[in-house]
């Protein structure tokens, strides 16, 4: 069991990913990291231990941003190190994961045909690169779509991407995934304590579903792909 947490505001979301994360500490706590959208480029931080370790890093090296993700871990895939901590970023996609990725082995090795090479031991960096695959050939609904479909077990996803710079994709299968609102931002969270501290308008995605938040907007596909209201 891990936390999630992804923000798209108008301001700096570090502290406020930061705030959520500790709230999230009792889904994991070996290791916690967060990915933001820096001058265009994914910053990306990340520790072993808890959130407090985190904030010491980013004392030393802040991480600004107006749009991000972050993740507290418990240890399944891999053994609790930095290297296996989330997120888990290419240069073109950053991944927050709550689950398990049933077929990553065999996903991993058709990526490492392809000449990808995996730094952690976790069923989630598969997902990174599946997702970056994709991009050099399909927008980003397809890319999302043909990811989504190549995955087999329980997932839900925080993603942030760095030619669309705007914007957090949440995905959900099996795993729970809330929506918040708020004032010129929006947030999506493993559940909805995580979120209580900066919005009191909540719903959930569906299973199968998909959302893609800006500051100003939240859209939600279902998993036919087509666009529903919550």
């Amino acid at each position: 069991m891990c936390g999630i947490i992804g923000i798209a505001s108008n301001k700096s979301v570090t502290p406020n990913i930061i705030q959520s994360l500790k709230k999230l500490e009792y889904r994991g706590y070996d290791s916690a990291g967060i990915a933001t959208i820096v001058n265009g480029d994914i910053d990306e931080k990340k520790c072993t231990g808890r959130v407090d370790n985190l904030e010491k890093v980013l004392f030393k090296s802040p991480s600004n941003g107006y749009l991000g993700i972050g993740h507290v871990r418990w240890a399944t895939h891999g053994a609790a190190s930095q290297i296996n901590a989330h997120p888990h970023s290419s240069e073109e996609v950053s991944v927050v994961h709550n689950g398990i990725i049933e077929n990553s082995n065999e996903l991993k090795k058709d990526l490492e045909k392809k000449g990808y090479k995996f730094k952690s031991q976790t069923d989630t960096e598969v997902i990174t690169f599946l997702l970056t695959d994709f991009l050099k050939n399909f927008n980003l609904i397809d890319t999302i779509n043909k990811t989504l479909e190549k995955l087999n077990g329980s997932f839900a996803l925080g993603i942030i991407f760095k030619k669309y710079n705007n914007i957090v994709v949440g995905a959900r299968r099996g795993s729970p995934l809330a929506v918040g609102y708020g004032p010129e931002e929006n947030y999506l969270g493993s559940d909805s304590y995580a979120l209580k501290s900066m919005t009191n308008k909540i719903t959930y995605l569906e299973d199968g579903d998909v959302c893609i938040l800006t500051n100003n907007k939240v859209e939600f596909f279902n998993s036919k792909n087509k666009k529903i209201n919550k």
